[in-house]
Parts: C-alpha cells; sequence; structure tokens
C-alpha cells in the first residue's frame, strides 16, 4: 500500500510489522529526532470523483488524531505526530515493544493467564479508561487485539481515535455516528448491536468481554457464527467465569460480570477502584461493593442462527439497499474467525442445518440478482430476489436476517418497476420481522420504514406518510441524534409530504431547518444538502414567490455544476428547474435559452447513438 519508504520527508519505513482492515503499521525512524517509531498508514483515501466525502474524511482524522494526540497517560499509546502523503493518512506513535492480549493467549492456549496477571491487566486498562472517559474520548472497539503488555508489566491500550475512522475509510463513504455499530462481535455492547447511542459505558463492557476471556480462555459469547455472538450479547446473560475457570476469586469473577450488565446503568460506576481492590488486596474482598444485575432465565438463541456461517452473507454484513449510511444494518463485518476446536457444538436434535455449499449458492444469486439491478434490468432483479427469498425461508427460516434482506431487495426492486403497492407490502413485512428480531430502534428496522414512507407518498397517501415520518424523526432522533444524516432524510421525507398535503409553509419551514444542519454536519456542496436546498425553492415557487425561488434554483444549479460538472444528470435537471421559474417570471427568452442547454447534451447523446 505504500509505495514511498520516506514518508512526509521525515519517517523512514524500516520494516512492516502489522497488516490489518485499516491499513499497515511499519517500524520506521524519525530522522528528525532520530528515534524509532510506530507508522500506520490507514487505507488510501480513493479518487477524485469522492472529493466532498474526502474533505469531510480529513477533517474527521485531523480532529480524531488530534484528540488521541491530547492523551497523555501511562496505559495509552502515544500519539507523535499525523498527516497525510499522497493520498494516504498516518499517525506516528511510540514503538512498542510487547504483545498484545491476542497473542499473550495463543502462545498459552488451551490455558488462560495467570489469575494475578488479569486482576493487573483488570486494573491497568481500568484505570486508561477512566482517564480517557473523563476526558470524553470513547474507544469503541476495545478487545484483545487493541491492548498490549509490555515486557515490563505495563499495559497500553492502542488505537484510540482509529475506530471512529473505520467506518468512514474501509466500510463506508459517509460519516461515523452513534447509529452505527462498530466493533468486533465478541466484544460488541448490547448498545452498539441495537445501533444505539455509545459511551463509555460500551467500553465497560468490551473490557469485560476481555478480561473474561483472559480469566477463561474463551470469550463469554463463544459461539460458531456472528449473529449467535450479538444476539448472545444482546440477550443472554453470560455463563459466570467461576463456572469455566473455578479457581476465579468471586471477587474478580463479580467484578466481570458487572461489567457484562446488559443495561448501562448497571455497570460499574468506579470500575478502576473496584479493579484497584482486586490487586491492592486480590482475593480478600467480598462482592458486596458490586451491582451484580440479577441473571435473566437463560434462553436458547433462535432457532434460524444455526444455519449461519461466517464469511458468509451470513455475516451479517447486509446489503441491503437501505439509504446510506445504514446499508450494513448497524454491523461492520468484521468478524473474528474461530478455531473449529472453539464452536459450541449443537445438541445432535438441533445440528441439521442447510449446507455451508448450499447457502454459497444462494449468496451467488443473491449477488446476481443486485447486479441486474444496477443494470436496471429490475424486472429480472425482481425474479431473481423472490426466487431467493423463498429458497432461503425454506432453508433458513422467515426472520433470518438472509431472508429479509432478499425480501428487502424484492420490494425495492418492485418500487423501481413501479409497482408501489406490493413494494408497499413487503417493505413493511421487512419492516415488522427487523422491529420483532432486531428491535424497533435498530437501523434495519429504521431503514425499512423509510422505505415504506416512500412508497407511501408514490401511491398518493401522503398522511399516512407524515405520519410515519413523523415517527421515524422521533425514532432515529431517539436511537442516533437529531443531527445523524439518516434522521434528516426522515425529516426530509417529512416536509415532501407536507408538501403533498398543500402545506407548503410547514414545508418550506422543514427544508429551511434540514438544509441548515445538513450544511454543517455533510457541507453545503453535499448532494442531500443541495437537494434540500432544491425543495427550499420548490416550496417558495408553490407560495408564489418565484424571485426568492429563483435565486435559490441558481445556487443549486452552480453548485452541481461545479461538484459534479455541467453535464451531470441533476446538474442538468437544475438547469430545467430554473428554467420553468424564468418561465413564471415571464422571461421567456431566458428560459428557452437554457431549455436549449438541457437538451443539447441530449441530443449529442443520440447522435453518438
Amino acid at each position: 500500500m505504500v509505495e514511498r519508504s520516506l514518508i512526509h520527508g521525515r519517517y523512514q519505513l524500516l520494516e512492516l510489522i502489522g497488516r490489518g482492515g485499516m491499513g499497515e503499521v511499519w517500524r520506521a525512524r524519525d530522522e528528525a529526532l532520530d528515534r524509532r517509531v510506530a507508522v500506520k498508514c490507514l487505507k488510501p483515501l480513493g479518487t477524485r470523483q469522492d472529493e466532498q466525502f474526502l474533505r469531510v474524511l480529513r477533517e474527521r482524522f485531523r480532529r480524531e488524531a488530534r484528540v488521541a494526540a491530547g492523551l497523555q497517560h501511562r496505559g495509552i499509546t502515544v500519539v507523535h505526530d499525523f498527516g497525510e502523503s499522497d493520498g494516504v493518512l498516518y499517525l506516528v506513535m511510540e514503538l512498542l515493544d510487547g504483545r498484545n492480549l491476542s497473542e499473550l493467549l495463543s502462545a498459552r492456549r488451551p490455558e488462560a493467564l495467570p489469575v494475578g496477571e488479569v486482576a493487573d491487566i483488570a486494573h491497568q486498562v481500568a484505570a486508561a479508561l477512566a482517564y480517557t472517559h473523563a476526558q470524553g474520548v470513547v474507544h469503541r472497539d476495545l478487545k484483545p487485539a487493541n491492548v498490549m503488555r509490555l515486557p515490563d508489566g505495563t499495559v497500553k491500550i492502542l488505537d484510540f481515535g482509529i475506530a471512529r475512522l473505520a467506518q468512514d475509510i474501509g466500510l463506508s463513504a459517509k460519516l461515523t455516528s452513534a447509529g452505527m455499530a462498530m466493533g468486533t462481535p465478541h466484544y460488541m455492547s448490547p448498545e452498539q448491536i441495537a445501533g444505539l447511542t455509545v459511551d463509555h459505558r460500551s467500553d465497560l463492557y468490551s473490557l469485560g468481554c476481555v478480561l473474561y476471556e483472559i480469566a477463561t480462555g474463551a470469550p463469554p459469547f463463544d459461539l460458531g457464527d456472528p449473529w449467535a455472538i450479538l444476539l448472545g450479547h444482546r440477550d443472554t446473560p453470560p455463563e459466570p467465569p467461576r463456572l469455566r475457570r473455578p479457581e476465579l476469586p468471586p471477587q474478580l469473577d463479580a467484578f466481570i460480570l458487572a461489567l457484562l450488565a446488559k443495561d448501562p446503568g448497571e455497570r460499574p460506576d468506579d470500575p478502576a477502584a473496584l479493579a484497584r481492590d482486586l490487586v491492592v488486596a486480590p482475593w480478600q474482598h467480598t462482592a458486596a461493593a458490586l451491582r451484580v444485575p440479577a441473571p435473566r432465565p437463560t434462553e436458547r438463541l433462535p432457532e434460524w442462527t444455526r444455519g449461519m456461517r461466517p464469511g458468509s452473507r451470513a455475516s451479517g454484513s447486509w446489503s441491503l439497499r437501505l439509504p446510506p449510511p445504514d446499508r450494513t444494518a448497524g454491523l461492520t463485518g468484521q468478524w473474528t474467525g474461530l478455531p473449529p476446536a472453539t464452536v459450541v457444538e449443537a445438541p445432535p436434535a438441533e445440528r441439521r442445518g442447510p449446507a455451508p455449499e448450499y447457502l454459497a449458492v444462494l449468496t451467488s444469486r443473491h449477488r446476481a440478482g443486485l447486479s441486474l439491478g444496477r443494470l436496471g434490468r429490475w424486472e429480472e432483479a425482481c425474479d431473481v430476489h423472490r426466487a431467493v427469498a423463498a429458497e432461503r425461508e425454506r432453508a433458513l427460516g422467515g426472520d433470518h436476517p438472509d431472508t429479509l434482506e432478499s425480501r428487502y431487495e424484492t420490494a425495492y426492486a418492485l418500487g423501481r418497476l413501479g409497482r408501489w403497492r406490493e413494494a408497499l407490502d413487503g417493505h413493511r413485512h421487512v419492516a415488522d420481522a427487523c422491529a420483532r428480531v432486531l428491535g424497533p430502534d435498530h437501523p434495519a428496522t429504521l431503514g425499512a420504514r423509510y422505505e415504506t414512507g416512500i412508497a407511501l407518498g408514490r401511491l398518493g397517501r401522503p398522511a399516512e406518510a407524515l405520519t410515519l415520518y413523523t415517527d421515524l424523526v422521533a425514532a432515529r432522533s431517539r436511537a442516533q441524534g437529531a443531527s445523524h444524516p439518516e434522521t434528516l432524510r426522515a425529516r426530509h421525507g417529512r416536509g415532501i409530504s407536507l408538501g403533498r398535503l398543500g402545506r407548503w409553509d410547514e414545508a418550506l419551514d422543514e427544508a429551511r431547518e434540514v438544509w441548515a444542519v445538513r450544511g454543517l454536519v455533510l457541507g453545503d456542496d453535499h448532494p442531500d444538502t443541495l437537494v434540500s436546498r432544491r425543495e427550499i425553492a420548490v416550496a417558495l415557487g408553490w407560495l408564489g414567490r418565484w424571485e426568492a425561488a429563483l435565486e435559490e434554483y441558481r445556487e443549486v444549479r452552480q453548485a452541481r455544476e461545479r461538484v459534479l460538472g455541467p453535464g451531470h444528470p441533476d446538474a442538468l435537471t437544475s438547469r430545467n428547474d430554473e428554467a420553468h421559474c424564468l418561465e413564471q417570471l415571464g422571461r421567456a427568452g431566458e428560459a428557452v435559452e437554457l431549455y436549449r442547454q438541457v437538451a443539447a447534451p441530449e441530443d449529442r447523446g443520440a447522435a453518438d447513438r
């Protein structure tokens, strides 16, 4: 990935020491200060056509890097410098000589780490988290690979600020947000899985997962497929660590279980102090000070999870055509593979399931349907998705995420074919099923509800669409925040519905508010921001304020031509809008000239054909 060995004329790359989903880590020499450092080179930024996104990403990177560089604690990796070189973002950090907890565990398997070492690691990591949380910084992806133990016993947390960038650089072309689940399934908190707001308490849950693994040798939900793991975190009380390793002290057992509380409010208020007790008087304290929630009745995970396999579409990396940035349905797809020996076997009566080869065939057919859609062959795409949905339901069950994925794509294709009544039924079915399986505020549920609103609008039912979008705005705000792009998308739908009902003053107010927030969150030239500005012009026109509408239409047209190019369909649409506005103002000559400009590219295209 990195072609030049000298970064920014200062950092000489010497040896590649790590590679992962985010990029590469190099052992390097700081030529200016003559010292050894580690340089993390993130994935290349991409092409010029994503310039608006790249601008926002660079700013996000600078902000996160500054935050990471400002953390000064013996338990946090020091960030010396950051920047961009030939389209590659990089961080310069202290070079650590040690092994991360994953490596330490691998070296000892099948045994776990010594009890005293577990307590010491718990103390040091909890102290470091207490410091960062006091600074308002949340890690979001705490796992054994991100915790390093040095030869002198010091424990350091790696990659603060990096987790927020992972979704941006490698997995999505949108800003990250609290509504996007980020992390690794074995260590994700229930609120991350549900796509809810993440705060410092999510890090505490992840710490509990890490301590559970280094204390027992396996994660709390050591299951054979990612969805079973996620549902375990969300719904099932963990088995007490002492049942897996009886010599663990009761206080350590209680401390880990307290961190693993499903409700964030039930996790310890001061885990650093409790962890310190583990070291000061390791095995002589009672667990009375810990608020360990009463265990829920153990429930078997749904039968449909048995059919899932890591590495396939069943990994949970949904390809639903949900409005970005929710295409992953709240999951990153960064699954951790398990060696066969660690997979929990189902009882013989439950072991029957669809063969992996059969699921792979269905996955290939599903992807073929997506390709047909991209080619505009929606009739064929619809037939493929409908057939795959039926087979997935027979093999996996009606509530399996893969089945719902195919049903979503079927409904989407029906909409593209103008068959909106059937599309409405399909999207409603998916929304109801996702709410039942994943929860009412899960991004997949909310995304299907959004598409339901579009179908209602297309069917001339704006009053129902308005009610749906109003509820959706409340749900998005609750789950992801008022300024989240998907909350703004729902507000946009609400504004469109107001206009269709003839409530243009309200539609204008909604469009102006959404445009202002989108400008702050996404940038003034972002396509969604420009769509909102166009809606301002539309509302002004319906209110008879054509001079004001003309000004807005011109601003949108100029921005689209600047960002997308004068021949882009959106830019041509804006010229057409401006011409229509001029016509309403009685300026027919100017309108005709713009109409000619719109028609010219089409005429050239016809001649080329």
